[in-house]
C-alpha cells in the first residue's frame, strides 16, 4: 500500500461519512506495510480490504496466510487486545495467529514438498500397547528410542496385536516393538520385521544396535 493507494483510501471513507476508527485502521495498516517493505516478507503482503473474520474479538488488522490455488486460507489471527484482559481484569496487547496443520500437509503432499525418506515410511518403529498397564513401559520405549535417533509411532491404545501390525502395515512402518508381559519378565523386547513377518526377542539394552542393522 504506498502513499497514493492510502490517500484513495481515506478519500473513499471521507467522501461518504467522517469514520475515525475506519482511518485509523487505514494508517495501521499503511503503518504495518512500511514496516514490512524492507523485509523478505515485504513483496508477499497483500492488503484485501474486503477481508473479514468472524471472531469480535479483533481489534486491530487482521490477517490471513493463503496459497496460490488453495481454496480457504493455511492460517489467520490478528490484534485481539481485549482478550487476554477479559480474564485478567487489565488490558493486555495482542497480536498472534494460527496454523492449519492438516491444510498445510495437503499443500506439501499435492507439490511434493516432503523428502523422499519421509514419504516411503512415517516411522523406522512403532511401539505396540500390550495392556492399559503397561502403557507407561512402551511410551518409555518409545522415549529410548527416539533418544537413539529413531523416527518412533506408538499405538494409541490397548489392542489385539494383529489389529496393531495391520496398522503398521499400512502406513509402511518396517518394525514393530512389543513389551508382553514374558518380555517384561526377562528384560526384553518381541521385534517383528513388517517386510519379511518375522519376529525374534532381543535384550531391551541391545533394540537400538538391532534396530539399526536392520534398517
Amino acid at each position: 500500500m504506498n502513499s497514493t493507494i492510502r490517500s484513495r483510501l481515506l478519500s473513499w471513507v471521507t467522501e461518504r461519512e467522517r469514520n475515525k476508527p475506519l482511518e485509523e485502521g487505514i494508517s495501521e495498516l499503511f503503518s504495518i506495510v512500511c514496516l514490512l517493505a524492507g523485509t523478505e516478507a515485504g513483496p508477499h503482503v497483500k492488503i484485501d480490504a474486503s477481508l473479514a473474520r468472524g471472531l469480535s474479538y479483533y481489534t486491530g488488522a487482521i490477517m490471513e496466510i493463503s496459497v496460490h490455488d488453495l481454496v480457504g486460507s493455511l492460517g489467520g489471527g490478528g490484534r485481539y487486545d481485549n482478550l487476554v484482559g477479559m480474564f485478567l481484569g487489565n488490558e493486555v496487547p495482542v497480536c498472534g495467529f494460527y496454523l492449519g496443520l492438516e491444510r498445510i500437509i495437503v499443500v506439501m503432499t499435492e507439490r511434493e514438498m516432503f523428502p523422499p525418506q519421509l514419504v516411503s515410511s512415517s516411522a523406522d518403529v512403532m511401539v505396540s500397547i500390550w495392556s492399559e498397564e503397561s502403557i507407561a513401559d512402551s511410551i518409555s520405549l518409545a522415549q529410548e528410542l527416539r533418544g537413539a535417533g529413531f523416527r518412533v509411532d506408538i499405538y494409541p491404545e490397548a489392542d489385539k496385536l494383529g489389529k496393531q501390525f495391520k496398522y503398521a502395515s499400512a502406513r509402511e512402518i518396517p518394525f514393530v516393538a512389543v513389551i508382553g508381559d514374558d518380555e517384561r519378565d526377562r528384560g526384553e523386547v518381541s521385534i517383528k520385521d513388517m517386510r519379511s513377518g518375522t519376529q525374534r526377542r532381543v535384550k531391551r539394552e541391545g533394540l537400538a544396535v538391532t534396530l539399526r542393522e536392520s534398517l
